[in-house]
Parts: structure tokens; sequence; C-alpha cells
């Protein structure tokens, strides 16, 4: 048997391992690197914010929803172009000075279910069981 063989692979095997040995090496190194250089850019930002410095209800509790019914507006036959609305999509729209017509105008049609309703969502106002079909 040739032994020049036999070393020359030996040899061959020997120096992948190393080689596998540097590049591990390096990659490590790296790591630590990006670690040590995450430290330092945390230890420069500011502090987290304390407890007194977020943002709290105000004293009449929590701000609910407000309802408003909005008087009917006629649109032209053919539809209007965007800019030709006025207001924002609102089209003119103003508050309704008589809300309860309104909105049994709106609801005619509405048939209500009966029944239990859902239960009330955490933080809605008090009596507010069946929600915005109440």
């Amino acid at each position: 048997m040739d032994t020049t063989l036999t070393f020359l692979a030996v040899d061959r095997t020997l120096t992948n391992i190393a080689w596998f040995l540097v590049v591990g090496l390096i990659v490590v190194g790296f790591l630590l690197g990006g670690f040590l250089l995450g430290k330092r850019v945390r230890a420069q930002e500011p502090a987290p914010p304390t407890p007194e410095s977020q943002p709290h209800l105000p004293d009449g509790g929590a701000v609910y929803e407000v309802r408003e019914e909005r008087d009917y507006v006629e649109f032209p036959e053919n539809g209007l172009r965007p800019h030709e609305m006025q207001g924002y999509g609102n089209f003119g729209s103003t508050t309704s000075l008589h809300p309860e017509e309104v909105r049994a105008r709106r609801e005619a049609a509405h048939q209500h279910v009966e029944g239990p309703g859902p239960h009330p969502q955490p933080g809605s106002p008090p009596n507010s069981g069946r929600g915005a079909h109440d």
C-alpha cells in the first residue's frame, strides 16, 4: 500500500477540519461583535417611560361614543362625482334638530330581534346590553 496517498488523504481531511474551525471562529466573532455593538447602542438609548409619564383616563372616566343623526340630503339621480361632493363626502349634511324623527324614519323598515341580547362589552356605558341595536 502506498503510504503517500494515505498521508495526502489524512492531510486533506485535517486541512478541511481546520478550515471549518477557522470559519466557525469567524462566525462566532461576528456574532459576539454584533452582540456587543447592540449592547452599546442599547446603553445610549433613553430609559423606558415611567408609569407616571403614561397617559391616564380623564377625571370623568372613559369617553364613550357620541351618536348624532344627520339630516337626509337628496342626491341627484345620475349620482355625484367625487369633486362635486361637499363637506368631505357628507354632501353638506348637517346635524339634525329632530334626531328622534330621523332615527325613526331610518329604522322604520328595520325589524328588531326579540329575546336576550348579547352581553355588554367591557368598557361600554351602563345599560348598553344590545349595543347599537338598543
